[in-house]
């Protein structure tokens, strides 16, 4: 069964233009998490990784999409292929390494969605949120990475957390960059 995608209402006064994003604006946004939370929002999406024969998108990457468009915006997407709404742009596969040698193996996964992005748009806004597994370490990473007190009963077995950066300690300067790189970068 999956669970909830929980994106807590932004901490900021006045609140960050992006968290939660208006409706009508664009904006490319990118969520990535480790493999086991993202798992409990889509256990029914299998996964196909082979190093050498990626999959673009993996079957969870427009699963994710949608699950935190419809948390963002409030509503499903219209036809994605139409009206721009959600288009998949991109995916974070993070391989396990063995030494320099990547494995057969991912242990973090993320996708990049479009919304109302115009084709020709290089370098549009991004919103970069992070889920943060709870249950594996009772809640403590997310209680230093984050400006807030996290109660890991409120979300094991429950819901997933997921924070946009403006409401974490980092503070991501380079995230619009790096993302835009990569979708530009992106070989299909």
């Amino acid at each position: 069964m999956a669970l909830e995608l929980y994106i807590p209402p932004c901490i900021k006064v006045p609140v960050h233009p992006h968290h939660p994003p208006p409706a009508g604006k664009s904006l490319r946004i990118h969520i990535q998490g480790p493999l086991v939370s993202v798992q409990k929002l889509v256990p029914e999406a299998q996964r196909h990784i082979d190093v050498f024969n990626q999959i673009f998108p993996q079957p969870a990457g427009p699963l994710l999409a949608r699950l935190v468009f419809e948390k963002l915006f409030g509503r499903q997407p219209q036809a994605e292929t139409i009206s721009g709404d959600l288009i998949i742009r991109d995916q974070y596969l993070g391989w396990v390494m063995e030494g320099k040698k990547p494995l057969n193996q991912i242990d973090h996964y993320g996708v990049t969605f479009d919304h109302l992005v115009p084709p020709e748009e290089n370098d549009p806004e991004v919103l970069q949120i992070h889920i943060l597994e709870i249950d594996d370490d009772g809640g403590a990473y997310a209680n230093e990475a984050l400006p807030f007190k996290v109660d890991p009963a409120d979300y094991t077995d429950r819901r997933v957390l997921a924070v946009p950066r403006c409401c974490q300690k980092r503070k991501g300067t380079q995230d619009r960059f790096r993302v835009n790189y990569e979708v530009a970068n992106r070989v299909v």
